[in-house]
């Protein structure tokens, strides 16, 4: 398949703004943006392979795949730079190592607005944070 596919949690507020707001068709075609909670045979794919789809968002671009950091990275890396909001993502999240050292405290942002929402996270365990329901 041409194109990226980029598996992100579609009950995360920031994930879904972020996949929407990156302008990836004119570099690289066609985008397909899957919600890591559907049944999607990338989603088995990624959790038969070992990615923690709670622990960051996965993209496959010509035949690899970019998880967490090295995804934010790429899709930086790819995305326009039209529009503010773009610049300074590419400007931040375009460099590997700024990728690396803001990824943590980007998912540490999502986990908690999931536990303040009340959203399980992808694996179906109890809310993030939560203590798992008794009986």
């Amino acid at each position: 398949m041409g194109g990226i596919q980029i598996l992100y949690d579609g009950q995360c507020p920031f994930c879904s703004a972020y996949v929407t707001m990156t302008r990836l068709r004119a570099a690289v075609g066609e985008v397909e943006l899957i919600d890591a909670r559907c049944d999607h045979p990338l989603v088995r794919e990624a959790q038969a392979a070992g990615y923690d789809l709670d622990k960051g968002m996965l993209a496959r671009f010509r035949g690899r795949d970019h998880f967490g950091a090295d995804c934010v990275h790429l899709l930086s890396t790819l995305s326009s730079r039209e529009g503010l909001a773009n610049r300074m993502m590419s400007i931040v999240l375009g460099r590997r190592v700024m990728a690396r050292c803001l990824y943590p405290v980007l998912r540490f942002g999502r986990n908690m607005t999931l536990r303040v929402l009340g959203r399980r996270p992808i694996g179906g365990r109890s809310p993030i944070g939560g203590r798992k329901p008794t009986g």
